[in-house]
């Protein structure tokens, strides 16, 4: 396909343009950072429907799958990175932490826009979420080692799976207990704390388990095409 100048190319071309300038002008080079957006702009719009028509099935092909790697191995490196500032005592490490929640939690929310398939979708981003705060409650138990203690703060993430596994037979049920499991899991992180880091997790963590409980309790399209008109 030959490549044509359309609007998106130059919405990314100003951004580039922008990007440079503003580090030339400020002198600070943080603002390259902006070049990223430039070249992200086109599969993004893409992925999300925008600017469908911008880009051919080739492309999107080719989008998708680079992106799936490049998200594994930022994770990977985050996890690596994350896992060596816990070991030294540095408290940086939470940053990484809020970082591949952040990411794992936007692209389970996206799994279940683009499947369209509610319940399947809620129960796997239980099931994800519970699984990754299990990571990371393990992650920060590493200097205390294998005691009862650190073993007590892994059942909560753990009972979370176990929900995520049960709302695929009982949905609505476990909606409301999703719901009552993240109102006491906001309670202990904020506990902890309202630094932007305890905050941050509480949205990021919050906001999928919340979106997955309502999605267990709405009714799916077969259970309300089920119901008995209701008589004039």
């Amino acid at each position: 396909m030959k490549f044509k100048k359309d609007p998106i190319f130059w919405w990314a071309s100003s951004i580039f343009i922008l990007a440079l300038l503003l580090a030339a002008i400020t002198q600070n080079q943080l603002w390259l950072v902006l070049m990223i957006g430039a070249y992200l702009l086109r599969p993004t719009l893409a992925s999300l429907g925008v600017a469908h028509r911008y880009v051919d099935e080739r492309q999107m092909s080719i989008h998708y799958r680079s992106s799936n790697v490049a998200f594994v191995v930022m994770i990977i490196i985050s996890i690596i990175f994350a896992a060596k500032l816990n070991a030294e005592g540095n408290e940086a490490w939470e940053i990484f932490n809020l970082v591949i929640i952040a990411g794992l939690a936007v692209k389970a929310l996206f799994n279940i826009i683009f499947a369209k398939n509610l319940r399947e979708g809620a129960t796997k981003i239980i099931i994800s979420a519970g699984l990754l705060i299990t990571l990371f409650v393990a992650m920060g138990s590493v200097e205390e080692g294998l005691t009862f203690r650190s073993v007590q703060r892994l059942v909560p993430p753990l009972a979370i799976v176990g929900l995520g596994i049960l709302s695929k037979y009982y949905p609505r049920l476990l909606g409301v207990v999703v719901f009552i499991a993240v109102a006491a899991l906001e309670f202990v992180i904020l506990k902890k704390g309202f630094t932007w880091a305890q905050i941050g997790t509480a949205v990021i963590v919050g906001v999928p388990l919340i979106t997955a409980g309502v999605c267990l309790y709405l009714p799916t399209k077969n259970e309300i095409s089920d119901e008995p008109a209701i008589s004039q």
